[in-house]
């Protein structure tokens, strides 16, 4: 089952209308909640979600949807939506314009199609597996990375980490050139857009991923888990982006020290 022009047209719809319901609460009284896992939500996360999930069962009724905040919604096409309609609540609650809309096409558990979205800064990255990923229409190329020592890093924060995998991404921060905290999924696009090397993170959920995927890899890079195997919808949440593939053997091998 392949991506069609109409999926990734539809797949920008359901950006513009994500950023439609984000925009006007960026920077003013958003009503800021919690989680049962402690984490912040908004008015903004739920208005864009639901906006998208709306536009799904107009024009996609048998797909499936996964959301963060409305959940899952089972399908009868061996396809899926994927949405996480603000990746990266902290910062949009802080007035910093690094979060993103998620938004993936998964064809039976593998992700498809991919779109990293920043509403305010009017950036978009679109991956389609087979075929280059753009950035605002255009195309985007990760950068070469001779080794871990060159490399610039990037993971949202340590304190997403357990103790054992902190341990190991402390052995990765060590071995490179410099490391970026804060992001969340707008550091992925940067390796596409190859502003930075490596992206690391654990106990990331689907909806935090699944889009990321088809945005690196039409970019020249590559994703994978900790033990270099595909991310898929079976996948734990370990993640590792590189813009170089050539060093997905060097980051799994300084990850490889986990609970020694």
């Amino acid at each position: 089952m392949r991506i069609t022009p109409a999926d990734t047209a539809f797949a920008a719809r359901l950006a513009d209308a994500a950023g439609a319901a984000i925009r006007p609460h960026f920077r003013s009284a958003y009503g800021v909640e919690s989680k049962e896992d402690e984490s912040p939500v908004t008015i903004a996360d739920r208005a864009a979600e639901a906006a998208m999930r709306a536009l799904i069962e107009q024009h996609f009724p048998t797909d499936a949807v996964i959301g963060e905040e409305y959940g899952v919604k089972e399908g009868t096409s061996g396809r899926a939506w994927v949405l996480d309609p603000i990746d990266g609540t902290r910062a949009f609650i802080s007035g910093r314009p690094i979060f993103g809309t998620l938004i993936a096409l998964m064809v039976d558990g593998w992700p498809m199609l991919g779109v990293i979205d920043q509403p305010i800064l009017q950036e978009r990255w679109l991956g389609v597996v087979g075929q280059p990923t753009l950035f605002n229409g255009r195309p985007a190329a990760t950068r070469r990375c001779p080794d871990l020592a060159s490399a610039l890093l990037g993971t949202t924060s340590p304190a997403a980490f357990d103790d054992a995998t902190l341990h190991a991404f402390e052995h990765l921060d060590a071995a490179v050139r410099s490391t970026v905290l804060g992001g969340d999924c707008y550091n992925y696009g940067c390796v596409a857009s190859g502003w930075l090397d490596i992206v690391v993170e654990a106990n990331l959920k689907i909806h935090d991923f699944a889009a990321l995927v088809p945005v690196v890899e039409g970019a020249g890079g590559r994703m994978c888990d900790w033990a270099g195997d595909p991310l898929t919808a079976d996948s734990v949440g370990e993640v590792i982006a590189a813009g170089d593939p050539a060093r997905i053997e060097d980051i799994l091998e300084a990850l490889a020290c986990r609970g020694h």
